[in-house]
């Protein structure tokens, strides 16, 4: 996939009450990157998911999608459009809680989700031949081929999160956010995750927030920090746990060189448990 940014956050401020939840943030994801997002609690991460999704609108600055028109990659100023819009260009966004449909089995929640993206006179004809091959592909993708019949209501926490990871990439995210994927996993669950988002990562850009931090050392690529609504470092998951902003604001007090990079760790960690 070529490079060029899919999104970028120009200066974003976002202001409630007076009180800056995102403050002048400059922000940009690559097409085709894999791109996680740490920072204590407070930093804006969820605010800026709001951002990228349509949510919450800046009270300045501009959020730019590169992926209207024809041809899939022209500039589109995000921060004008309403959700629905948003979507409708790509933007696919999977919240901590799976939501997913209980009464409905795993295929019928991806044909269910499949319909999204249709208009109306496309729902009432039923899914085509292509449609039902990209459904069959991301049963394999999730690996839940063999669950297709079971109810979602007695997957298991991760099955579930897989599910709807599957719902989100048959509407074809060109940038696809996920909020905590493997919060409540098991270590199977979790790594089974992290091989799953990789692969994803490959087609399509992807932002994950995520506090554990033992994931983001073993999948991640490049780490943004995210502090009091600001940048505060970017870069290799090593280099961001050494970096002396990162060390002061987890543990509150500079370390020598010898303590910083574990004492970094630890508190890193540890961070909204």
């Amino acid at each position: 996939m070529s490079r060029g940014n899919i999104v970028e956050v120009q200066q974003v401020t976002v202001s409630f009450d007076g009180f800056k939840v995102l403050d002048g943030l400059d922000f940009s994801i690559q097409r085709g990157e894999l791109r996680f997002l740490i920072g204590p609690n407070g930093a804006g991460k969820t605010t800026l998911l709001d951002i990228l999704t349509g949510k919450t609108k800046p009270s300045s600055g501009r959020v730019v999608f590169h992926g209207g028109g024809e041809s899939g990659r022209e500039a589109v100023e995000a921060h004008r459009l309403p959700e629905h819009a948003l979507v409708r260009l790509g933007i696919g966004r999977k919240f901590q809680t799976p939501a997913v449909f209980g009464s409905l089995t795993v295929l019928e929640n991806l044909e269910a989700a499949m319909g999204f993206r249709e208009s109306a006179p496309g729902l009432l004809r039923g899914l085509s031949s292509e449609q039902e091959k990209e459904i069959a592909e991301a049963l394999d993708r999730i690996g839940l081929r063999r669950r297709a019949d079971v109810r979602a209501a007695v997957l298991a926490h991760g099955e579930r999160q897989w599910l709807e990871i599957g719902m989100l990439l048959v509407q074809q995210p060109k940038l696809l956010l996920l909020d905590e994927p493997v919060a409540g996993m098991t270590r199977r669950e979790r790594d089974r995750t992290g091989e799953l988002v990789q692969e994803i990562a490959k087609e399509r850009s992807v932002l994950v927030v995520e506090h554990d931090m033992e994931f983001v050392r073993r999948y991640a690529s490049t780490v943004t920090v995210l502090h009091a609504g600001r940048r505060l470092c970017e870069g290799p998951v090593e280099e961001v746990q050494r970096d002396a902003k990162v060390i002061e604001v987890y543990l509150g007090r500079a370390h020598d060189a010898g303590g910083a990079r574990g004492g970094a760790r630890a508190a890193v960690a540890a961070e909204e448990r």
